[in-house]
């Protein structure tokens, strides 16, 4: 059977295999199933959802597919993902599941379970769930309703809320500051604004009226554009935009300048190095943080440690080394101290502590970073031939890392979910690097191209 979980999760257009009613009951199942073999109990499970429209049907399938094993479920309804992750923690139960797909369109959806620990679901248990589906060993049986109360719902929200404000957020006063909070009409479309409110700002909230088709539509994260213009014209202290399921945070400064995840980083390793925080003077990042994050943190006497991409193997590496700061250039960052799970509402209260403490705003904490021209080109193949096998693609790319020495960096890598070829150079020339990703690009078509 065709693997179901990727880095993410399950990811998928609604509706269809595997997330048709039919299969994601049977996903439901299978997971309390395999966490009552697990733990000897009848499994607690935790979920909540972000606001696309299928989200409601996939919820009610996963909690019926989980009640056929007399699993426990609670359901959180409209939350973040690292909020289902905080409950699953905190509440406690044996797993938390998320029905979202990120920052995909609203057409899309996806499932993304977590331990009690706030780390995914294991691979181990993520291969038994694929038998059983590929098996088709699980039971029929008539839907069970989803019987969750609003006031059940907005105990579990008030239970994160709390914890953001009072815990993560504790002492910080935003009096003075104006931010304005670009939701995606995604899972933090009521909690974002509440939060940064409770904590003392005044909120300007925009793309905050979700009607199930709208995540991420020309908002959020992918479309910074439109938080740059209400920035400047409100005069904003900060500008935060999130994507739909509120995971990951990207900025807009004072002056309407976009700040990445990268230079997130830099700000914030700064800082915690400052207070002897930095476990190790070391930030771990992907293979496609900038070239200029890592001259960056050298300067300051800071490792970046490299990964491939995705927050997973961030944190795998967060674990195994106990450095304190992780994340993709995405605006995707871990404090591994605070949880394991990537939150884009924690990142937001880190910015806006550095910014307060050190009375400086994020365009000035931000330099010392220059950002190197990065340029990514996707190249269609119809085979994933390792580029060492191609004698010709082999030696051009080397060719070019001579050239490029120690003030630019080439990446090359096949996509892992789709037969494309990713080409990315950096350099300090972006006519250079340019001359250079069209040659490599008509290299590889020649050889692979379709």
């Amino acid at each position: 059977m065709k693997k179901l979980f990727g880095t993410d999760g399950i990811r998928g257009e609604a509706g269809k295999f595997p997330l048709d009613e039919t299969t994601v009951e049977a996903i439901g199942e299978s997971l309390a199933r395999r966490l009552r073999e697990q733990i000897g109990a009848l499994p607690k499970i935790v979920i909540g959802r972000d606001t696309r429209e299928s989200g409601p049907w996939i919820e009610a399938a996963l909690i019926a597919g989980a009640r056929r094993v007399d699993a426990e479920v609670k359901s959180a309804g409209i939350i973040t993902t690292p909020g289902v992750a905080f409950l699953a923690r905190t509440l406690p139960a044996d797993a938390g599941v998320v029905i979202s797909a990120s920052h995909n369109p609203y057409n899309d959806n996806g499932i993304k379970i977590f331990a009690p620990s706030g780390r995914k679901l294991d691979d181990a248990m993520e291969r038994r769930i694929e038998e059983d589906i590929g098996n088709r060993v699980l039971i029929s049986s008539e839907r069970t309703r989803n019987s969750e109360s609003e006031s059940a719902e907005l105990d579990l929200h008030s239970r994160y809320l709390n914890y953001l404000a009072a815990e993560i957020g504790h002492d910080l006063s935003l009096a003075k500051f104006t931010i304005v909070v670009d939701c995606a009409n995604g899972a933090a479309f009521q909690i974002a604004p509440e939060l940064f409110a409770l904590l003392g700002a005044r909120v300007i909230a925009i793309n905050d009226k979700p009607n199930g088709r709208n995540i991420n539509h020309n908002c959020g994260s992918l479309h910074i554009e439109g938080l740059q213009k209400r920035v400047v014209a409100e005069r904003a202290d900060l500008g935060v935009a999130f994507d739909g399921d509120a995971d990951r945070a990207l900025f807009v400064d004072v002056a309407g300048e976009f700040v990445d995840g990268d230079a997130t980083m830099w700000v914030l390793a700064n800082n915690l190095k400052s207070h002897e925080e930095l476990t190790g003077n070391t930030v771990v990042a992907t293979v496609m943080s900038n070239l200029g994050l890592e001259i960056a943190l050298q300067s300051k006497g800071i490792k970046l440690r490299r990964t491939d991409v995705g927050d997973k193997y961030v944190l795998e590496e967060l674990i195994r080394s106990g450095a304190a700061l992780g994340g993709e250039q995405s605006g995707h960052i871990i404090f591994p101290k605070l949880s394991l799970a990537g939150d884009g509402l924690i990142t937001t209260i880190a910015v806006l502590r550095v910014m307060r403490d050190k009375n400086k705003s994020l365009a000035q904490l931000k330099l010392g970073m220059q950002r190197y021209p990065q340029l990514l080109v996707n190249v269609r193949v119809r085979e994933k031939r390792p580029f060492d096998d191609m004698p010709v693609v082999r030696d051009l790319a080397r060719e070019i890392e001579d050239r490029l020495g120690t003030q630019g960096r080439l990446l090359l890598r096949y996509s892992g979910t789709e037969p494309l070829a990713r080409v990315m150079i950096e350099g300090k020339s972006k006519e250079m690097i340019q001359a250079q990703a069209e040659q490599l690009v008509k290299t590889i078509k020649a050889e692979l191209g379709t």
